[in-house]
């Protein structure tokens, strides 16, 4: 069994090796940078809360439908041996349903980036899983439940926040098109989603895109799906399943956005002002 895996990734401890907790859209923005930057990454999906914006994401890898962020490529893996191998490629990143602590014990990581954006759960302390711990968006703080925290607040995204400062939501939804919060629709009750539409199609105020729990959802305006949760996905309440761009021509719907660069960035310049994680000039030179 063991000659099945490639042992260089095992056995080189000068790899950088990141485990990034998330599949959505800023997880797979920081896993496009980290990959560039020659990482090797592994996405760790969690199903709270789901993943809309998956035109942006890996998410869909988990499902084996194609996922490429930015001329990255999302593989799925499922066990160790899959795992090994959908790194051992250039421009591939691998997504998979293993935790944490299964991944920890394949091989310590250089670096830990919670990309999970859990407003409403509890935050874990990550600080000691690997040489630097990075948390992204409300409720982590440096040198309270990590190394290194960055703000995903419109007009603070990709800062670094100061020590002791730990980071809040404000519940404050950013524009788009003119358009905030009310392009959002939430679950109000915990449920099975279900929808025929996907991401990228046209839709109108009213028209019904799924059914929650048996509830039908309709849209809150006209404009293409930016995003919309999976079908068959278990939603819990509160949390949003769809995203409508009202920008017509101007909507986009794939590949990295600006705030996900942001952060991502942020988190490159993060490692690079590490002294022992420092970045090759190679691989520096690769991020321009």
């Amino acid at each position: 069994m063991d000659d099945l895996i490639p042992s260089g990734f095992l056995s080189d401890r000068t790899d950088r090796f990141a485990i990034i907790l998330g599949t959505n859209e800023i997880a797979s923005a920081i896993a496009v940078r980290l990959s560039w930057a020659r990482f090797r990454v592994v996405l760790s999906h969690d199903p709270f809360p789901p993943v809309i914006r998956r035109g942006m994401a890996f998410h869909d890898a988990l499902f084996d439908d194609r996922a490429e962020v930015d001329g990255i490529v999302g593989e799925r893996a499922d066990s160790a041996i899959e795992l090994v191998h959908a790194l051992a490629g250039p421009g591939r990143v691998a997504v998979t349903h293993l935790p944490l602590t299964d991944l920890i014990t394949l091989r310590s990581p250089t670096i830990v980036v919670d990309a999970r954006m859990q407003k409403h759960r509890v935050t874990p302390d990550l600080r000691g899983v690997a040489r630097l711990a990075i948390g992204i968006g409300p409720k982590f703080g440096a040198r309270t439940n990590c190394d290194i925290a960055i703000e995903t607040h419109p007009k603070r995204t990709g800062d670094l926040v100061a020590d002791g400062e730990t980071l809040l939501a404000d519940g404050v939804a950013r524009t788009l098109g003119g358009a905030g919060k009310e392009r959002f629709i939430y679950s109000t009750r915990a449920g099975a989603w279900r929808t025929p539409l996907d991401i990228g199609g046209m839709v109108f105020k009213d028209y019904v895109v799924g059914y929650l729990d048996g509830l039908p959802l309709r849209a809150p305006m006209d404009g293409y799906l930016r995003g919309i949760a999976r079908d068959g996905a278990l939603a819990p309440g509160g949390v949003k399943l769809v995203e409508i761009d009202p920008r017509r021509r101007q909507a986009c719907w794939t590949g990295t956005d600006e705030r996900g660069r942001a952060i991502a960035e942020a988190v490159v310049d993060a490692v690079e002002r590490t002294p022992f994680l420092d970045i090759t000039a190679k691989a520096r030179a690769s991020l321009h």
